[in-house]
């Protein structure tokens, strides 16, 4: 059966046609033939038989919606920073040329590359009295419950395996998965957790106390969150929850959501001569002190 990869890039994005033909050639020089598809696509993925990974083009935006589409095929992921940032992907373009014959090559397929299986999230929306969840679906990095227009104060009733918990007024609050810790989360002042470790952390968005702090669960916790008043009256759907800052589920006063530990995982091909901590300083410019003249500048 011969070797392929499904490629998946928008070529309108600057650079990606170029980027992907370049992708394209090295894998088939190694003998891996690449099938392309659109990025930007919602639908499940169905790859070849034979299919040996998945090769997604493009920033951490990319890289997350992609995760959620092929979520079912536990085929690994060779992420390919395109974006600015590129806090997700293990490689970009240099790299990969470096490292062509090592991804690409007959044993790409073996336990030879480093790989990092990460948790998910599912997130689900229940109105008041159904036990059936109207909505569900898998966060990577975060599942958000934002205040929405008019960006009135929310309260939200909080409990953790059933057992209640304080009710929080504010902008609403981020349940977040370790890859997630280190996007919106740290923005709103979570912790960030290092990838190897299981966990949950929930991060209030701006919330209207000093008493708050975030929390670290367990992943195998239910973490549940009942809208006592969100931004939803005269027709509205402003209170909303965000998975991914990408799937957007009009949540009302008096829903809750629900989040836990998913029993679908993705894995990621990494680079192995990368620390986790090297891409904190170099990307996120962690504990960076302020950049202060010269003393013959004084």
């Amino acid at each position: 059966m011969t070797r392929c990869a499904l490629l998946l890039v928008d070529r309108q994005r600057e650079g990606a046609a170029q980027a992907a033909d370049e992708v394209a050639a090295l894998a088939t020089s190694h003998g891996l033939r690449i099938i392309e598809q659109h990025a930007h696509h919602t639908e499940p993925l169905e790859p070849p038989a034979g299919c040996e990974m998945l090769i997604v083009l493009g920033g951490d935006g990319t890289l997350l919606s992609q995760a959620r589409r092929a979520v079912s095929l536990d085929l690994p992921i060779l992420g390919v920073n395109l974006g600015r940032l590129g806090f997700m992907a293990a490689f970009d373009l240099e790299s990969v040329r470096a490292r062509a014959a090592e991804l690409f090559g007959p044993a790409s397929s073996a336990a030879d590359l480093s790989m990092r299986t990460l948790m998910m999230l599912r997130a689900e929306v229940f109105s008041p009295g159904s036990p059936t969840p109207r909505f569900s679906g898998l966060a990577l990095n975060e599942a958000a419950l934002t205040a929405g227009a008019p960006f009135r104060m929310i309260e939200l009733d909080l409990s953790i395996d059933g057992r209640p918990g304080p009710t929080v007024a504010g902008d609403g609050l981020l349940v977040c998965t370790p890859t997630g810790s280190t996007a919106y989360n740290v923005s709103a002042g979570g912790p960030i957790v290092a990838p190897g470790v299981e966990a949950m952390t929930v991060t209030a968005i701006a919330a209207h106390t000093l008493a708050f702090r975030p929390l670290v669960l367990d992943p195998r916790c239910t973490f549940e969150t009942v809208v006592k008043r969100g931004n939803d009256d005269h027709g509205s759907d402003g209170t909303t929850m965000v998975l991914d800052g990408q799937v957007l589920v009009p949540i009302r006063t008096g829903e809750t959501m629900v989040v836990r530990k998913a029993n679908e995982t993705v894995r990621f091909i990494t680079d192995s001569s990368v620390r986790f901590w090297d891409t904190l300083i170099e990307k996120l410019h962690w504990a960076a002190r302020p950049k202060l003249r010269d003393a013959d500048d004084a």
